[in-house]
C-alpha cells in the first residue's frame, strides 16, 4: 500500500516539496501502482514541481551580491537580473598576419 497523496500548499518549503517529489518518483518507479494512482501521483508531482520552481524564483530574487568598494570593504548590493549582457570590451586591433584566419577571441 502506498502513502496517501498529500496536498501541496503554500506552507511547503522547498526541501519538503523536494522530499515529497522524490518519494513520489520512487513510488512511481516501483512498478507496483495502478494506473489511476499513477495519474494522481503525477498530478501531485507536477504541483510540487511548480512549488519548487516558485521557491527557486523567490530565492533568486532575494540574492544579494557582495562586492568590494574602492577602499576594499565589503558592500552588499541587491541582485539585479539583466535582460541583456552589458557592452563587451573588444580587444585592441592587432596587425594581421597570414595565419590569422582563425581566431578564438
Amino acid at each position: 500500500m502506498t502513502t496517501p497523496a498529500k496536498k501541496p500548499g503554500a506552507e511547503l518549503n522547498f526541501e519538503a516539496a523536494m522530499d515529497r517529489l522524490e518519494a513520489i518518483v520512487d513510488q512511481m518507479e516501483s512498478g507496483k501502482m495502478m494506473l489511476e494512482e499513477l495519474i494522481v501521483r503525477y498530478e501531485e508531482g507536477m504541483k510540487l514541481v511548480k512549488i519548487c520552481q516558485e521557491r527557486l524564483t523567490s530565492a533568486e530574487q532575494r540574492i544579494e551580491v557582495i562586492t568590494r568598494n574602492h577602499a576594499g570593504k565589503p558592500v552588499v548590493k541587491e541582485f539585479e537580473v539583466s535582460a541583456e549582457p552589458g557592452p563587451r570590451a573588444d580587444p585592441p586591433p592587432q596587425a594581421s598576419t597570414p595565419n590569422d584566419d582563425v581566431r578564438l577571441f
